[in-house]
Protein backbone atom coordinates (compact mmCIF):
# COMPACT_ATOMS: atom_id res chain seq x y z
CA UNK A 1 0.00 0.00 0.00
CA UNK A 2 1.25 3.41 -0.93
CA UNK A 3 2.32 6.24 1.29
CA UNK A 4 -0.94 7.85 -0.04
CA UNK A 5 -3.29 5.41 1.05
CA UNK A 6 -1.88 5.17 4.75
CA UNK A 7 -1.94 9.01 5.07
CA UNK A 8 -5.61 8.80 3.52
CA UNK A 9 -6.87 6.45 5.75
CA UNK A 10 -5.22 8.77 8.61
CA UNK A 11 -7.29 11.74 7.21
CA UNK A 12 -10.91 9.91 7.42
CA UNK A 13 -10.04 8.54 10.97
CA UNK A 14 -9.18 11.83 12.25
CA UNK A 15 -11.60 13.77 10.69
CA UNK A 16 -14.04 11.08 12.94
CA UNK A 17 -12.25 11.65 15.91
CA UNK A 18 -12.72 15.59 15.27
CA UNK A 19 -15.74 15.85 14.68
CA UNK A 20 -17.12 13.49 17.42
CA UNK A 21 -14.73 15.87 19.65
CA UNK A 22 -16.28 19.27 18.26
CA UNK A 23 -19.75 17.66 18.77
CA UNK A 24 -20.35 18.19 22.26
CA UNK A 25 -24.03 17.32 22.02
CA UNK A 26 -23.63 14.05 20.42
CA UNK A 27 -20.75 13.06 23.18
CA UNK A 28 -23.37 13.99 25.92
CA UNK A 29 -26.78 11.95 24.18
CA UNK A 30 -24.98 9.23 23.12
CA UNK A 31 -23.60 8.79 27.10
CA UNK A 32 -26.56 10.03 28.98
CA UNK A 33 -29.24 7.48 27.63
CA UNK A 34 -26.85 4.59 28.45
CA UNK A 35 -26.46 5.95 31.78
CA UNK A 36 -29.86 6.71 32.36
CA UNK A 37 -30.72 3.13 31.80
CA UNK A 38 -27.99 1.97 33.73
CA UNK A 39 -29.18 4.03 36.50
CA UNK A 40 -32.67 4.02 36.62
CA UNK A 41 -33.27 0.45 35.61
CA UNK A 42 -29.87 -1.07 37.34
CA UNK A 43 -31.36 0.68 41.11
CA UNK A 44 -34.49 0.24 40.44
CA UNK A 45 -35.00 -3.47 39.51
CA UNK A 46 -31.53 -4.28 41.53
CA UNK A 47 -33.72 -5.93 44.25
CA UNK A 48 -35.99 -7.88 41.82
CA UNK A 49 -35.50 -11.75 40.97
CA UNK A 50 -34.61 -13.03 37.77
CA UNK A 51 -33.93 -17.11 36.96
CA UNK A 52 -29.87 -17.41 37.87
CA UNK A 53 -29.95 -13.82 38.12
CA UNK A 54 -28.26 -12.65 41.33
CA UNK A 55 -27.18 -8.96 40.94
CA UNK A 56 -29.31 -7.26 38.30
CA UNK A 57 -26.85 -4.70 37.55
CA UNK A 58 -24.35 -6.74 37.36
CA UNK A 59 -26.60 -8.44 34.74
CA UNK A 60 -27.56 -4.94 33.05
CA UNK A 61 -24.01 -3.45 32.60
CA UNK A 62 -23.33 -5.46 29.26
CA UNK A 63 -26.25 -4.96 27.52
CA UNK A 64 -26.35 -1.24 28.39
CA UNK A 65 -22.48 -1.77 27.22
CA UNK A 66 -23.65 -3.06 24.10
CA UNK A 67 -26.20 -0.79 23.40
CA UNK A 68 -23.87 2.61 23.87
CA UNK A 69 -21.44 0.93 21.26
CA UNK A 70 -24.23 0.14 19.02
CA UNK A 71 -26.04 3.61 18.86
CA UNK A 72 -22.57 5.61 18.64
CA UNK A 73 -21.53 2.87 15.65
CA UNK A 74 -24.22 4.11 13.70
CA UNK A 75 -23.23 7.59 13.66
CA UNK A 76 -20.84 6.75 10.99
CA UNK A 77 -23.87 5.77 8.27
CA UNK A 78 -25.27 8.93 9.42
CA UNK A 79 -22.20 10.74 8.52
CA UNK A 80 -22.29 8.91 5.10
CA UNK A 81 -25.23 10.97 4.72
CA UNK A 82 -24.16 13.94 5.63
CA UNK A 83 -21.34 13.79 3.16
CA UNK A 84 -23.01 12.96 0.54
CA UNK A 85 -25.65 15.97 1.04
CA UNK A 86 -22.84 18.31 0.97
CA UNK A 87 -20.59 16.84 -1.51
CA UNK A 88 -17.52 16.10 0.91
CA UNK A 89 -18.05 12.47 -0.53
CA UNK A 90 -17.73 12.96 -4.41
CA UNK A 91 -14.85 15.32 -3.34
CA UNK A 92 -13.06 12.33 -1.63
CA UNK A 93 -14.34 9.92 -4.24
CA UNK A 94 -12.28 11.33 -7.45
CA UNK A 95 -9.37 11.96 -5.09
CA UNK A 96 -6.54 9.63 -6.74
CA UNK A 97 -6.62 6.71 -3.44
CA UNK A 98 -8.86 4.17 -3.64
CA UNK A 99 -12.41 3.57 -1.92
CA UNK A 100 -10.85 0.79 0.32
CA UNK A 101 -8.94 3.43 2.01
CA UNK A 102 -11.23 5.59 2.42
CA UNK A 103 -13.44 2.47 3.64
CA UNK A 104 -10.74 1.62 6.15
CA UNK A 105 -10.67 5.39 7.68
CA UNK A 106 -14.39 5.83 8.17
CA UNK A 107 -14.48 2.25 9.71
CA UNK A 108 -11.77 2.82 11.89
CA UNK A 109 -12.81 6.46 13.08
CA UNK A 110 -16.11 5.08 13.37
CA UNK A 111 -15.17 1.95 15.63
CA UNK A 112 -13.34 4.36 17.68
CA UNK A 113 -15.65 6.55 18.56
CA UNK A 114 -17.94 3.79 19.61
CA UNK A 115 -15.32 1.92 21.56
CA UNK A 116 -14.38 5.44 23.60
CA UNK A 117 -17.86 6.10 24.47
CA UNK A 118 -18.49 2.11 25.41
CA UNK A 119 -14.96 1.89 27.61
CA UNK A 120 -16.63 5.38 29.42
CA UNK A 121 -19.74 3.67 30.18
CA UNK A 122 -18.06 0.31 31.21
CA UNK A 123 -15.58 2.23 33.39
CA UNK A 124 -19.13 3.90 35.20
CA UNK A 125 -20.54 0.37 35.47
CA UNK A 126 -17.18 -0.58 37.37
CA UNK A 127 -18.02 1.82 39.44
CA UNK A 128 -21.63 1.45 39.96
CA UNK A 129 -19.71 -2.05 41.65
CA UNK A 130 -20.57 -4.39 39.00
CA UNK A 131 -17.61 -7.43 39.84
CA UNK A 132 -15.75 -8.25 36.56
CA UNK A 133 -14.47 -12.18 36.06
CA UNK A 134 -10.75 -11.24 36.27
CA UNK A 135 -8.34 -9.93 33.71
CA UNK A 136 -8.46 -12.36 31.08
CA UNK A 137 -12.38 -11.98 31.28
CA UNK A 138 -11.45 -7.90 30.84
CA UNK A 139 -9.49 -8.63 27.95
CA UNK A 140 -12.20 -10.71 26.16
CA UNK A 141 -14.79 -8.22 27.04
CA UNK A 142 -12.63 -5.67 25.10
CA UNK A 143 -12.39 -7.99 22.25
CA UNK A 144 -16.14 -8.33 21.69
CA UNK A 145 -16.36 -5.10 22.21
CA UNK A 146 -14.12 -4.17 19.36
CA UNK A 147 -15.79 -6.53 17.42
CA UNK A 148 -19.09 -4.93 18.43
CA UNK A 149 -18.26 -1.80 17.28
CA UNK A 150 -16.82 -2.53 13.56
CA UNK A 151 -19.82 -5.31 12.94
CA UNK A 152 -22.12 -1.91 14.04
CA UNK A 153 -20.04 0.09 11.45
CA UNK A 154 -20.11 -2.21 8.64
CA UNK A 155 -24.05 -2.53 9.20
CA UNK A 156 -24.44 1.43 9.22
CA UNK A 157 -22.56 1.88 6.25
CA UNK A 158 -24.79 -1.01 4.27
CA UNK A 159 -27.79 1.19 4.94
CA UNK A 160 -26.02 4.47 4.09
CA UNK A 161 -25.28 3.10 1.24
CA UNK A 162 -28.86 2.43 -0.03
CA UNK A 163 -30.26 5.56 1.25
CA UNK A 164 -30.50 9.09 0.52
CA UNK A 165 -31.75 11.01 3.55
CA UNK A 166 -31.30 11.71 7.15
CA UNK A 167 -34.78 10.51 8.83
CA UNK A 168 -35.09 7.52 6.95
CA UNK A 169 -31.99 5.75 8.22
CA UNK A 170 -32.55 7.08 11.50
CA UNK A 171 -36.10 5.12 11.27
CA UNK A 172 -34.96 1.98 9.92
CA UNK A 173 -31.87 2.32 12.90
CA UNK A 174 -34.86 2.74 15.45
CA UNK A 175 -37.26 -0.13 13.54
CA UNK A 176 -34.17 -2.63 13.50
CA UNK A 177 -32.25 -1.99 16.42
CA UNK A 178 -34.92 -1.54 19.15
CA UNK A 179 -37.08 -5.03 18.88
CA UNK A 180 -33.63 -6.53 18.16
CA UNK A 181 -31.77 -5.35 21.64
CA UNK A 182 -34.72 -5.87 23.73
CA UNK A 183 -34.85 -9.58 22.37
CA UNK A 184 -31.05 -9.99 22.69
CA UNK A 185 -31.02 -10.54 26.73
CA UNK A 186 -29.46 -7.22 27.14
CA UNK A 187 -32.52 -6.33 29.82
CA UNK A 188 -34.36 -9.39 30.95
CA UNK A 189 -32.81 -13.12 30.85
CA UNK A 190 -34.81 -15.21 27.91
CA UNK A 191 -33.95 -18.27 29.36
CA UNK A 192 -36.84 -18.45 31.06
CA UNK A 193 -39.22 -18.19 28.13
CA UNK A 194 -39.08 -21.43 25.68
CA UNK A 195 -40.18 -18.60 22.39
CA UNK A 196 -37.52 -16.02 24.22
CA UNK A 197 -35.44 -17.97 23.82
CA UNK A 198 -35.57 -19.60 20.24
CA UNK A 199 -36.10 -15.94 18.76
CA UNK A 200 -32.64 -15.35 20.59
CA UNK A 201 -30.88 -17.84 18.71
CA UNK A 202 -31.76 -16.10 15.78
CA UNK A 203 -30.68 -12.58 17.37
CA UNK A 204 -27.22 -11.81 16.48
CA UNK A 205 -27.36 -8.62 19.14
CA UNK A 206 -28.10 -11.88 21.19
CA UNK A 207 -24.45 -13.49 21.20
CA UNK A 208 -23.35 -9.86 21.46
CA UNK A 209 -24.98 -9.46 24.79
CA UNK A 210 -24.42 -13.06 25.95
CA UNK A 211 -20.78 -13.16 24.92
CA UNK A 212 -19.92 -9.88 26.80
CA UNK A 213 -21.79 -11.09 29.43
CA UNK A 214 -19.84 -14.02 29.80
CA UNK A 215 -16.67 -12.65 29.61
CA UNK A 216 -17.14 -9.41 32.15
CA UNK A 217 -19.18 -10.29 34.81
CA UNK A 218 -18.75 -13.45 37.69
CA UNK A 219 -21.20 -15.53 38.92
CA UNK A 220 -24.37 -14.24 36.03
CA UNK A 221 -26.25 -17.10 34.13
CA UNK A 222 -25.26 -16.89 30.35
CA UNK A 223 -26.84 -19.26 27.56
CA UNK A 224 -23.59 -20.23 25.70
CA UNK A 225 -19.81 -20.07 26.45
CA UNK A 226 -17.89 -17.04 25.81
CA UNK A 227 -16.02 -18.29 23.37
CA UNK A 228 -19.14 -19.94 21.12
CA UNK A 229 -20.24 -16.36 21.16
CA UNK A 230 -16.75 -15.07 19.89
CA UNK A 231 -16.83 -17.34 16.92
CA UNK A 232 -20.50 -16.04 15.99
CA UNK A 233 -19.59 -12.20 16.25
CA UNK A 234 -16.27 -12.89 14.35
CA UNK A 235 -18.35 -14.28 11.73
CA UNK A 236 -21.07 -12.03 11.58
CA UNK A 237 -18.66 -8.50 12.00
CA UNK A 238 -16.23 -9.85 8.93
CA UNK A 239 -19.99 -10.30 6.94
CA UNK A 240 -21.23 -6.75 7.97
CA UNK A 241 -17.69 -5.88 7.10
CA UNK A 242 -17.28 -7.02 3.95
CA UNK A 243 -20.43 -5.92 2.87
CA UNK A 244 -20.58 -2.35 4.04
CA UNK A 245 -17.00 -2.88 1.96
CA UNK A 246 -18.98 -3.61 -0.99
CA UNK A 247 -21.74 -1.47 -1.11
CA UNK A 248 -20.02 1.88 -0.35
CA UNK A 249 -17.31 0.63 -2.87
CA UNK A 250 -20.18 0.46 -5.55
CA UNK A 251 -22.37 3.44 -4.08
CA UNK A 252 -23.17 6.22 -6.72
CA UNK A 253 -22.70 9.95 -5.34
Amino acid sequence: MKAAEFQAIYVMWLRQMKRFIRSKSRLVSTIVQPLFFLLILGSGFRVATFEGVNDYLSFLAPGIVTMAILFSSMFTGISVLWDKQFGFLQEVLVAPISRFSIIIGRTLGGATVALIQGVIILLIALGLGVEISGVFGLLLTLVFMILIAFTAVGFGLVIASKMEDFQGFQLIMSLLIMPLLFLSSAFFPVTANPTMKTIAIFNPLFYMVDGLRGSLVVNVATVNHPLLDLLVVVVMCIIMMGAGSYLFSKSEV
